[in-house]
């Protein structure tokens, strides 16, 4: 998409229905794990890691469809670390390869992710910690409790609302 980082890392209904509009016949064919020719180049990687880590949360907004390919993309973000794929992007291609690790609520992911994001930018490692933090205090993050159906603690529930008006 042909937007920049206030499209990216916003909520906007206008973006989610820009991408639902261009993306999401492609975003079914990376969930059919059809997209497999795109994984010969990093850049390539990069493109899945977006269409099933990002446009998932945007075509699935505020439902639990939206992180259904969270370990589809895992694991292929896992893989092309692996194969060292993250060493020829630039720092924005890096963050959406990595952007799997971020979104998992694993401890242990986000111990690699903290790794990896220092390859990226001091913002971005910062942005990661965060994430870290709540994984760390919560082993999940308590904002996806609604969509995926799960009870919320009460301490759950004061952190949603005291951050009603934030990602974290």
């Amino acid at each position: 998409v042909e937007n920049g980082k206030d499209e990216w890392w916003s909520a906007s209904g206008a973006f989610d229905a820009e991408v639902r509009i261009r993306f999401a016949k492609t975003l079914q064919r990376a969930e059919r794990s059809e997209l497999w020719q795109w994984r010969t180049t990093p850049k390539g990687r990069v493109a899945e890691m977006i269409v099933l880590d990002q446009f998932s949360r945007q075509l699935y907004r505020n439902s639990g469809r939206a992180f259904a390919n969270d370990a589809l993309a895992l694991a292929l973000a896992q893989e092309a670390v692996a194969l060292r794929l993250d060493q020829a992007l630039g720092e924005d291609e890096r963050h959406f390869l990595f952007m799997p690790y971020m979104h998992s609520e694993s401890l242990i992911i986000h111990e690699e992710a903290m790794r990896l994001y220092a390859t990226v930018s001091e913002k971005a490692l910062e942005f990661e910690e965060r994430h870290r933090d709540v994984i760390e205090r919560f082993g999940r993050y308590p904002k996806r409790n609604e969509a995926l159906g799960r009870v919320s603690t009460a301490a759950e529930l004061e952190y949603i609302a005291a951050t009603a008006n934030s990602m974290f």
